[in-house]
Formats: C-alpha cells, structure tokens, sequence
C-alpha cells in the first residue's frame, strides 16, 4: 500500500472535514470517507477513523449537552436499533469483497446527499415506530463505512429539530454508534498495523481543523456553507461511483462517467435553486385595518399607515403616491 503517496491527500481532507464538522457539528465522515476511499479500502480506513470519531463525537455531544434534556426521550428508539445494526455492519465488514463495499458506499451516500440539498422535508408521524427499523438500518451503514450524517441530518431536519437540538441528538446517537463500533471492531480484530499508521495523519489535522471551523463558521452564514459542502460531497461520490463502477467492470470507460455527469447537472440545478431562493426578497406582513376615510393631515402623521408605505416604496422603487378622494 503506497502509504507515502496517499498520506498527504489524507492529511488534506481531513483537515478540510474536521473544519467542517468544527461549523457544522457534522461531516466529517461524510467528508473525508469519499475521498479516502480513492486510496484505501474500508477495512483498512474505518478502524482509524472510527477511534478519531469517537473523541470528535463526544465533543460535539459535550458542547451540546444543554439541550439533551430536551431530545434524548425522542432518540431512545434509535439507540434501541443500534446495537444490532452495529453488530450485524461489523461483522460485513470482516467478510465482504472491499470493491463492492465501496460501491455500496457510493450508491447509498449519493441519493442521501441529493435529498439534503434538495431541501426534502416530510415530516414522520410515528417518530418512535420508525426509530427502531431507523437506528438499525444507521448501526449497519455506519459500522460498514462510518458514514451516518446525512441519514440523520435528513431524519433530524425532517423531524424539525432546531440549531442546539439537532447538535445534541446528533451528538448522542453518534457516541453510541461510534463507542459501539469501536468495540465490536477489537471483538472481530479489524484493528490492525497498518490502520494504526493512519492515525498520526488524522489526527493532527482534526486537532487543528475543528477550531478552525468554529472560527470560520462565525463570519459565514451557516446555510449557505453547508449548501457548498453537499455539493462538494456530491461531485466526489459521483466520481467515486463512476470510477468504482469501471473498477467492477459494471460499466466501461468512458461511459461510467456519464453518472459523475450527471450527478453534477443535477447538483447545480439544486444548488441554482438555493442561491435563487435566498436572493428571492422577503416583505414585511402588514396587518390591515378596514378602510376608514381619514383627513390629509391624518394620512401624513398617522403612523400605522409607515409600515405599508415603506412596503410600497420598496418594492416599486419609487416614491408612493398619497391622494386624497
């Protein structure tokens, strides 16, 4: 395994997830496990990663952990599916063909992805019937690939939670999941030399990037940055699928391509969508009284009437008209 090649690319990636999981309070899976999978295979990736995640983790759950009283009854269903899905994911791991691991990653992280820059909302009903299936299905993907951000930013953000509770329950299901998958990796012995030469690379570079993006966050709005980062994470896993798929010998070259394509077609078709919609202008909500006729010196002193002149003047671009019938 060329390790001298494919450190540096390492150490550059993470540095830029860590900052966006300093911003954002996740991403850094979902950041640094498409591009990463470029040059290693999961089995060798995810015992390192996982042990960086479970510090980075217990951070985020520790700066949010005001508000756990406030979510931790709605996400108990979700830990209750954990550990078999984590159990059930490792032991995949240890057995499956790495190529086809890799393309399994590619294609279920892709319409997560895509769904999230959408804005894709439907709101779930039976939060604590769905939370069981949910948390299992969270425990395989992550335990396989250490990849469980989007799946539960689109259920938390689905589900309405808001700034510091969507931080807290992200942060207690990702403790759990990643504690979970870091043990039942030392029972299957997935830890191996040449995952643990990868932690000096990563680990300095989340020491370094998640203050960074916490200062970074502060002078960029929030929602247009992690717009930017869906689409970065959309162009690599549409390149990744492309390439896995020659590698496979699904689809040959140059044709497999054509996903990476259209990945990014749609991707800034969405992305044109979320700069027009942010540019689009907002009006004030006027409260209208019924009409009374009122003299020319009411009209110009009255004060309720200010809202909607203002109103009028900003939208037309010109001066209104008052008139007198």
């Amino acid at each position: 395994m060329p390790f001298d090649v494919d450190l540096p690319a390492l150490v550059l990636i993470t540095l830029v997830a860590a900052m966006v999981n300093g911003a954002l309070g996740h991403g850094f899976s979902s950041i640094t496990v498409p591009v990463a999978l470029l040059f290693y295979t999961n089995r060798l990736l995810n015992p390192a990663l996982v042990l960086i995640e479970v510090v980075i983790n217990c951070y985020i759950l520790l700066t949010s952990r005001k508000s756990v009283p406030a979510v931790w009854r709605r996400v108990v269903p979700i830990f209750l599916g954990l550990a078999p899905g984590v159990i059930g994911g490792a032991y995949l791991l240890s057995q499956v063909n790495p190529e086809w691991l890799k393309f399994f990653v590619f294609l279920v992280l892709l319409p997560l992805i895509l769904l999230q820059a959408a804005g894709f909302r439907r709101p779930i009903h039976s939060e604590r019937a769905v939370g069981i299936p949910f948390g299992a299905s969270v425990g395989v993907l992550y335990s396989l690939t250490t990849l469980s951000g989007p799946p539960l930013a689109l259920m938390f953000n689905n589900q309405g939670f808001v700034k510091q509770e969507f931080r807290a329950a992200l942060g207690l299901i990702r403790v759990a999941e990643s504690t979970m998958t870091a043990v039942a990796y030392y029972f299957l012995g997935l830890y191996t030399w040449e995952s643990a030469r990868l932690l000096p690379a990563i680990a300095p570079s989340v020491l370094v990037g998640i203050p960074l993006g916490v200062a970074i966050i502060k002078r960029i709005e929030p929602e247009t940055f992690r717009r930017i980062c869906m689409s970065f994470d959309a162009w690599v896993v549409g390149f990744g699928l492309s390439r896995i798929t020659i590698d496979l010998g699904l689809i040959g070259s140059p044709s497999a391509y054509g996903i990476w394509l259209a990945v990014v077609l749609i991707d800034a078709y969405l992305l044109l969508a979320f700069f027009s919609q942010r540019r689009a202008p907002t009006y004030a909500s006027v409260v209208l009284k019924p009409f009374t006729r009122i003299s020319l010196n009411e009209a110009s002193s009255n004060a309720e009437l200010e809202p909607v002149l203002s109103v009028i003047d900003s939208s037309l671009g010109r001066t209104a008209t008052r008139q007198l019938d």
